[in-house]
């Protein structure tokens, strides 16, 4: 019987991406997996259903009952509609479970935070890098690092295996068929083309890792695959991934855009430490291809794309 998958999130640029590589996969076949896909709008929904995908609709991710009730009819659910959406991350959590109730058949709920919640403020200097996030959050309530430990606990106690993929900073076109676009390097793309320039937060010292689009989107297909086949994929307190490939300053991220033509949140996004290794992802054989020379080249291309945007916008 084929692995029932839910995936939320798909008119965005991770779970758009997710999901094309899933259905174009060559590991996974037909027999083996079936998709579904929750979204809004009826118009949207049309697009999806002409390729073959089950569709759920819905209106926004406090309709908790609603979510409940659809991961109850799948195996395994992948939300990457929000990494700081606790309520609906459980309400999936909870509805996995009710499924391995009814099924006896084990479920799985994955997750897609970023790596802000492990980042330090070496600006303010209020935290540091390497603090354990539980004890972090005792004193600096961050509501994407708070929903990482209410899915890590609520698996534990509801018996659902919970793997958290978290990802640094994300670049490249998307493959999806809504969002193209990812979030640091096009914010401050746009910020530049209104200002005539490039800012800086501090010295653009500090560092963190990146990823490319479909090196992220190949770790998740790895995952499925390892769930669709019965093996072991690391879950609860140990289920965290990371998915860096390589590392860049800020101040390399500024001259890389200038060659291409709230406060907590600017800290945590563009100006403080965020460092990791992705050796659990490796170990179950992922092995990403971008370098961190394509990371350096990607930035024109989003120019490109940016600029495009902008100039529909201000004609329209």
């Amino acid at each position: 019987m084929a692995l029932k998958v839910l995936i939320t999130g798909v008119t965005g640029y991770i779970g758009g991406s997710v999901l094309s590589t899933l259905l174009d996969s060559r590991q996974l076949s037909k027999p083996e997996i079936s998709i579904s896909v929750l979204l809004r709008g009826e118009e949207k929904a049309k697009l999806y259903e002409a390729k073959g995908l089950k569709t759920f609709l819905f209106n926004s991710l406090d309709e908790t009952g609603l979510l409940r009730e659809v991961a109850r009819q799948h195996d395994t659910a992948i939300h990457t509609a929000s990494g700081f959406h606790t309520s609906s991350a459980i309400a999936l959590i909870r509805g996995l479970a009710d499924r391995a109730k009814e099924t006896g058949n084990p479920v799985h709920y994955i997750h897609i935070p970023g790596t802000s919640n492990l980042a330090d403020q070496p600006i303010t200097g209020a935290h540091q890098e390497a603090e354990p996030r539980k004890a972090r959050e005792e004193l600096q309530v961050y509501a994407q690092r708070t929903t990482d430990i209410e899915v890590v606990e609520t698996g534990l106690a509801q018996g659902v295996k919970t793997t958290i993929i978290m990802s640094p900073t994300i670049y490249g076109v998307g493959t999806g068929l809504g969002n193209r676009l990812s979030i640091q390097v096009p914010t401050i793309m746009k910020a530049s083309l209104k200002s005539g320039a490039v800012d800086v937060v501090g010295e653009g010292k500090a560092e963190w890792d990146f990823v490319h689009i479909m090196g992220l989107a190949d770790l998740y297909e790895l995952v499925i695959y390892r769930v669709v086949k019965g093996e072991e994929v690391p879950s609860g307190e140990r289920g965290i991934l990371f998915s860096g490939t390589g590392r860049y300053s800020w101040i390399e991220m500024s001259r890389g855009i200038t060659s291409a033509g709230e406060v907590l949140f600017v800290e945590l996004g563009f100006a403080s430490n965020s460092r990791t290794n992705s050796e659990v992802g490796r170990e179950l054989g992922w092995q990403p291809q971008k370098t961190k020379e394509d990371f350096k080249n990607h930035f024109l291309e989003e120019a490109g794309l940016i600029v495009a945007a902008e100039l529909s916008v201000d004609s329209a």
